[in-house]
């Protein structure tokens, strides 16, 4: 006989079976399509060598659907209260797995520098472990340079799948150009937030640690 503010069991299973079921929502689904994509993405970027005009236009597809996907999830999330743990950990997994993944092959096919793949997936990481360092002061916002830097590498990345030639290869290479400098600018300004945001922890800390004993 359930008292005392106790749930009862068949509540809590209920619960349960609701929290379970809510992550078989649209966001989740999209960012699970996002994950499922990456292996094929890269089977079809390396398809026949890796160089035949067809199949890379199907790995663009790929990507294409990808990036699309990953404007929506999140927003669907957020508006329509679908939020879950799982879609916090699998979304930002999903949009490095897909980046990664075509800046690998694009390198290990020759057509853009190790360095370029390198100085991307370093920024990616480094911004990640920031988060990391300083999640007991405070969240680290998306800013208007990183929206700008996400939407410049996935067309640049974009452009560099297909297999373009003439002034469209030329185009692609500053579109590049600007991805890089944006990568490194955006993560250059993350670095700076993050030291003021735990400096501005530790102060606010310290301050309440003097409160109290006083």
């Amino acid at each position: 006989m359930p008292g005392g503010g106790r749930t009862p069991r068949g509540g809590k299973i209920a619960a349960a079976a609701v929290n379970q079921a809510s992550v078989w929502n649209i966001a989740n689904l999209l960012t699970m399509l996002r994950l499922i994509l990456v292996p094929g993405f890269v089977a079809l970027m390396l398809a026949d060598g890796g160089y035949d005009p067809a199949w890379r236009s199907f790995a663009w597809a790929a990507f294409a659907i990808a990036m699309i996907t990953d404007l929506f999830d999140g927003h669907l999330a957020r508006t329509y209260n679908l939020v879950t743990d799982f879609g916090k950990i699998a979304d930002p997994i999903a949009d490095k797995a897909i980046m990664g993944a075509a800046l690998i092959c694009l390198s290990a096919l020759g057509d853009l520098p190790w360095w370029v793949t390198i100085v991307i997936l370093g920024r990616e990481l480094g911004v990640t472990l920031l988060r990391f360092w300083v999640i007991r002061y405070g969240v680290i916002p998306a800013s208007r340079g990183g929206k700008l830097k996400t939407l410049t590498q996935g067309v640049a990345v974009g452009m560099y799948v297909l297999a373009l030639t003439g002034w469209l290869a030329t185009l692609r290479f500053w579109v590049m150009a600007a991805a890089v400098v944006l990568t490194v600018v955006t993560g250059l300004d993350y670095v700076r937030q993050a030291i003021v945001l735990r400096r501005q922890g530790i102060a606010e800390r310290k301050a309440a640690s003097e409160e109290t004993e006083a």
